[in-house]
């Protein structure tokens, strides 16, 4: 069994066919289809179930594929562990954020990662906090920038807070809300919501805030990402709920503090494995020390750094 030809059975099962495997994996279809073949001989099973219009895996194929990925995984950061044993960081950098990042300007943050280390690839994923703290489990990213309740602990990864705050109301110009400074959760309670998918963390922070106030709402419009809430409230649809260092970054909408908001935590996460040598890497320029426990109080200190920015009205953190 070669490490080619589990890079070729991941290729097929994620592109879901043998002609788009072979031109990722830039080698002719005939070749990739044999080395293949040959594993399926070694394995003595089928891995995938071929027809003339699709290709999907086996049960043999369904376990082994997610092996093969860790294998691939392993290789590759025993690779880039050499590597920055002799002073180069190389390999991958895998990021993953929710799209209300604020406590970490990432743009710039990557940018400069980029100009330091250009031996890296870097990628970006942007998705919901559950999904994203799943796949830095899984290995599939590297590190990601998520969103939580407070106290919310995420097993099998390692996280450092970076900011706490809280969240606002956003409404259109024409609400009848807009233009005040205050409101309170009891006259939102009145309102139509447009808000995320429900069961995310992002979610889950308004609604633990409004349960808790023995208060319930409606909630019309379902969305994934902050720019399409935003877009739904501006139609007039509805009312939105935003970390405040974020609600700047949404013109046209009227921005309302709530004394009694729900409030988040912004988090950075990592494998609980350890990081790779060019996530480590990251995560110091990040001011958050790897090696290092998260303090009980999970707040790093007052002073935010260069890197970490802070984003609402509680201090942002940086390592220790």
């Amino acid at each position: 069994m070669e490490l080619q030809q589990m890079r070729y059975v991941v290729a097929v099962a994620e592109t879901g066919g043998f002609t788009r495997a072979a031109e990722r994996c830039h080698v002719v279809q005939s070749a990739l289809s044999h080395q293949i073949a040959r594993l399926e001989k070694e394995l003595g099973a089928r891995l995938f179930h071929r027809t003339s219009r699709s290709v999907r895996l086996t049960a043999a194929g369904e376990a082994f594929v997610p092996v093969a990925r860790q294998a691939l995984e392993a290789a590759e950061r025993a690779r880039a562990e050499v590597e920055a044993a002799a002073g180069e960081v190389r390999g991958r950098l895998a990021v993953g954020a929710i799209s209300t990042v604020a406590a970490v300007d990432l743009a710039r943050e990557l940018g400069a990662y980029r100009a330091r280390y250009p031996q890296v690839r870097i990628s970006l994923r942007m998705e919901m906090s559950e999904q994203l703290i799943d796949q830095v489990r899984q290995g599939s990213l590297d590190v990601a920038f998520v969103g939580l309740v407070p106290g919310a602990r995420s097993p099998g990864v390692r996280e450092r807070a970076l900011a706490h705050g809280e969240l606002v109301a956003v409404v259109p110009p024409d609400h009848p809300l807009a233009g005040r400074e205050w409101t309170d959760l009891r006259r939102l309670a009145e309102e139509t919501f447009v808000d995320f998918t429900a069961g995310s963390a992002a979610r889950r922070q308004r609604d633990d805030a409004f349960r808790a106030a023995g208060l319930t709402t409606e909630v019309a419009f379902e969305v994934t990402t902050v720019e399409f809430l935003a877009k739904l409230v501006r139609a007039g649809l509805g009312i939105g709920m935003v970390p405040l260092a974020f609600a700047a970054e949404l013109p046209g909408l009227s921005v309302v503090r709530v004394p009694d908001a729900p409030a988040r935590v912004e988090r950075v996460v990592w494998s609980a494995r350890g990081p790779s040598p060019a996530a480590a890497a990251f995560l110091r320029a990040l001011g958050v020390d790897p090696d290092e426990p998260e303090p009980a109080s999970g707040v790093r200190g007052p002073d935010p750094g260069p890197a970490v920015r802070e984003p609402e009205t509680g201090s942002a953190v940086r390592g220790t």
